[in-house]
């Protein structure tokens, strides 16, 4: 991330201005219709209706470019900022396109985004390892599936502090950190009780998600 001239500026992914612009810069339903054919789901939270733990209060942002704008300027970013945008191209169905498509729509909001997509296995190994240890990119896409069919899977792996001694957030590439989030969790892993589990485990997924530590785009509806 750099200022419009190239010049270093602090991250203004830091500001929840900033992630909620980005979040109303991207139209998932253009995405729907002209990348994924048609075959995704625009989401609003980690796991669509259906799976345990999901939140009945969250719902998809929805495309508001003006809105996006405004928020860069209160931000202090009235004339944007430049993005590299970087992604695998052969993990997910058309994972290359939907990044082109989210570069696209970002610029018109004046954030100029470029994307860089490489192989699974570089991606992953750079996304999750830079040279000082930490991740390498600042703003990435990356997927989630709950084989569990609980919302403590990707909240556990994308959303937790990220501790590996404790196991938990070892795919929080974003280092996103909210200790209410990370106390809902571990109640809830400890707790056998359904309706208590899954009350936890909306609560902080409805934390994670206002807080915009990731921006949901949509489920990938899988075709046989």
């Amino acid at each position: 991330i750099t200022a419009k001239d190239g010049s270093p500026i602090d991250n203004p992914l830091d500001d929840h201005n900033v992630r909620l612009a980005i979040s109303k810069a991207i139209d998932r339903e253009a995405i729907r219709d002209r990348v994924m054919e048609g075959q995704s789901i625009p989401a609003g939270q980690l796991l669509p209706e259906g799976f345990f733990g999901v939140s009945e209060n969250l719902e998809p942002e929805p495309y508001d470019p003006d809105g996006a704008k405004a928020l860069l300027a209160e931000a202090g970013y009235p004339d944007g900022f430049e993005l590299v945008a970087h992604g695998p191209n052969d993990r997910y169905v058309n994972d290359a396109r939907i990044l082109e498509a989210i570069a696209q729509m970002l610029t018109r909001v004046g954030i100029e985004t470029s994307i860089e997509t490489m192989t699974r296995s570089v991606f992953f190994s750079r996304a999750s390892s830079g040279a000082d240890g930490e991740p390498e990119f600042s703003f990435i896409l990356v997927g989630w599936g709950a084989g569990s069919g609980e919302a403590s899977s990707p909240l556990r792996s994308l959303l937790s502090t990220y501790d590996p001694d404790a196991g938990m957030g070892a795919s929080n590439r974003g280092r996103y950190s909210n200790p209410e989030v990370d106390a809902r969790v571990e109640e809830a892993l400890q707790t056998v009780d359904d309706a208590a589990r899954e009350q936890l485990l909306a609560e902080a997924t409805e934390i994670a998600i206002g807080d915009l530590g990731i921006i949901p785009i949509h489920y990938q509806v899988n075709t046989w």
